[in-house]
C-alpha cells in the first residue's frame, strides 16, 4: 500500500504516501472485517437451518474480498461474487483471487453483470453488505433488486444484509478513525456525509485517507444513496416475496459501553446515534 521511509531520500521516496496508496487496500483495512462477517452467516445460518450451506453469491462485491474468505472456510464452499464495475473486479482478481490457492481459485467466479439481472444458478446465501444496496433510490427499484435475490436462492436459502442509521445518519458530519494496514503502517480513515435532502432521504457521502506525511487521498471512494429506514426494509422485502425478515441488533458490553459484536435477532434497538444491524431474510 505504501512504504515507510528506510532509505536515504530519492525523488521517489520523496513522494506524499497518498501518491502510492492502493485506494481498495486501503478500504479493506479500513472498513472490511470478512472474517466477522462470515463468522455471523455461519452462526447464523447454522441457528436456522439444519444442513450445510455451500454456495455464496456476493452482491456488488467490489474485491470479492468476502467471497474469497467464503471459500477459503471450508472445502466444500464454492462463491460468485456480481459487479458491474470491471476495474474493481480486475483488481480483485489480481490481489484476492490471486491470493487463493489452485484449489480455492476453481471454487469461485467473478460475473461482470448487474446484480438485478444475474443468473448464476441458485445459491444458498446471497449477501449485499456495506450499505450496497442503498444505492437503489425508491422502492419500485428496491423492490425489484430484492424479487431477483429471492429467484436466485434455493427454497431454504437466506438474504443477508447490512444497514445503517441512528440520529446523526442523516447529518453533514466527518468523522475520522485511526487505522493501519497489515504492514502497521498507520492511516486514518475518514468518512465524510457532505450532504442529505431530508425531501427524499438521499445523501452523499465520501471516503478520504490522510497519512502520517499529512497527504491526503480525497474522494477515494465516493456515493450518492438513500438512507434507506429498517421499516422500509422490511416493508419492502415483504413486498418482494420474503416471508420472514428478522433484524439482528448488536447487544452492549455494558462495563465499555459500547457494542459486544454479537448480534441477536430483536424487536427493540437503541436509540443511539449511528448503529448498524444486520438484516436476514428467508423465503
Amino acid at each position: 500500500m505504501f512504504r515507510k521511509n528506510t532509505q536515504p531520500p530519492t525523488p521517489e521516496s520523496d513522494q506524499p504516501l497518498a501518491a502510492s496508496a492502493d485506494r481498495h487496500l486501503l478500504y479493506q483495512h479500513s472498513v472490511q472485517d470478512v472474517e466477522a462477517e462470515i463468522d455471523f452467516i455461519e452462526q447464523t445460518w447454522s441457528e436456522l437451518r439444519a444442513r450445510p450451506a455451500v454456495f455464496l453469491r456476493e452482491d456488488f462485491c467490489g474485491t470479492a474480498n468476502t467471497a474469497c474468505e467464503w471459500v477459503k472456510r471450508d472445502d466444500e464452499h464454492h462463491a460468485v461474487g456480481v459487479d458491474l464495475d470491471m476495474d474493481v473486479l480486475n483488481w480483485g482478481r489480481a490481489h484476492n483471487l490471486a491470493s487463493l490457492d489452485p484449489e480455492q481459485f476453481e471454487r469461485i467466479e467473478l460475473l461482470h453483470e448487474d446484480v438485478v439481472h444475474t443468473r448464476p444458478g441458485l445459491v444458498d446465501i446471497i449477501l449485499a453488505m456495506n450499505f450496497s444496496y442503498y444505492l437503489f433510490l425508491d422502492r419500485e427499484s428496491l423492490r425489484e433488486y430484492f424479487a431477483a435475490a429471492l429467484d436466485g436462492l434455493v427454497s431454504d436459502g437466506i438474504l443477508f444484509l447490512d444497514a445503517y442509521g441512528g440520529f446523526e445518519a442523516p447529518m453533514v458530519l466527518e468523522e475520522p478513525r485511526e487505522c493501519e494496514d497489515e504492514d502497521g503502517n498507520e492511516f486514518t480513515y475518514i468518512w465524510e456525509q457532505a450532504a442529505f435532502n431530508p425531501i427524499d432521504s438521499c445523501m452523499t457521502c465520501n471516503i478520504h485517507f490522510e497519512f502520517p506525511d499529512n497527504s491526503r487521498l480525497d474522494k477515494a471512494f465516493s456515493y450518492h444513496w438513500r438512507l434507506w429506514t429498517l421499516p422500509e426494509i422490511r416493508e419492502i422485502l415483504y413486498e418482494a416475496g420474503f416471508s420472514q425478515v428478522d433484524i439482528y441488533w448488536e447487544g452492549t458490553d455494558e462495563d465499555k459501553n459500547e457494542g459486544n459484536g454479537i448480534y441477536t435477532p430483536s424487536e427493540i434497538g437503541d436509540a443511539d446515534p449511528g448503529w448498524v444491524c444486520y438484516i436476514v431474510a428467508q423465503p
